[in-house]
């Protein structure tokens, strides 16, 4: 796949369909604002394949895609949570134990559960894009989790092509996004209260544009594969 022309369509999709709408950026910082989850459920309507970008309406149909794909996400963060959680534990054991033994016992499984974290955290950064889009273009929650189809999707991509994908994505959203909280801690720790009312405001204008140039970025990688 031409990855410019992914990263160039996306851009011309927030700038035709938000940044020049401004009623349109206007109504998506309130749904950023009310817990991002109408803001999420019209980036369903992004990963839906709506081109232009979908205006902002049918408010209670929005609230309900974003509370379902808040709920995929939060499955799909499952096993890391686990893996988090013994992790911790295992390093509690390290830190309060006597037993020289358990504790190297404990400080080597802590190891081994932390590259078993890295390595199921890239598979579901792998499978999940994929599954969120399936999900949302047939509104079948399942669909979410049908690693078959999943799989069978990426094929059709390309795994070299998908994961080159995701990488460039990850670049192209990341660079920028880590430049702007460095921006926004240097200001609340300059101004502490006016700096932290604006680093507010700053990311309800941001956080939209961000979030639907990713999905757009995401949509044409799953469109790639030729599956509606």
């Amino acid at each position: 796949m031409d990855y410019g022309t992914m990263i160039g369509d996306s851009f011309t999709y927030v700038k035709e369909g938000i940044i020049d709408k401004v009623n349109t950026w206007l109504l998506l910082m309130i749904a950023t604002l009310i817990l991002a989850i109408p803001l999420m459920g019209y980036i369903m309507n992004v990963y839906r394949g709506t081109r232009p970008a979908p205006e902002v309406g049918g408010w209670s149909k929005l609230i309900v895609d974003g509370i379902l794909l808040l709920i995929v996400g939060i499955i799909y963060a499952i096993p890391i949570i686990i893996l988090e959680f013994l992790i911790i534990g295992a390093a509690f054991v390290t830190k309060m134990g006597s037993n020289p033994t358990a504790m190297m016992t404990a400080l080597a499984g802590a190891g081994i559960l932390a590259v078993i974290l890295i390595l199921v955290a890239i598979i579901i950064a792998i499978v999940a894009p994929i599954g969120i889009i399936r999900f949302a273009r047939t509104g079948n929650f399942a669909e979410a989790f049908n690693f078959g189809k999943i799989i069978a999707t990426i094929k059709k991509i390309g795994w070299l092509s998908y994961i080159l994908a995701l990488i460039i994505i990850t670049i192209v959203v990341g660079i920028p996004v880590l430049i702007l909280w460095a921006i926004l801690i240097a200001l609340i720790i300059a101004l502490p209260i006016v700096g932290l009312v604006l680093a507010g405001i700053i990311l309800l204008i941001v956080i939209p544009i961000i979030a639907v140039f990713e999905a757009r970025c995401y949509t044409q990688v799953y469109e790639s594969a030729g599956t509606v």
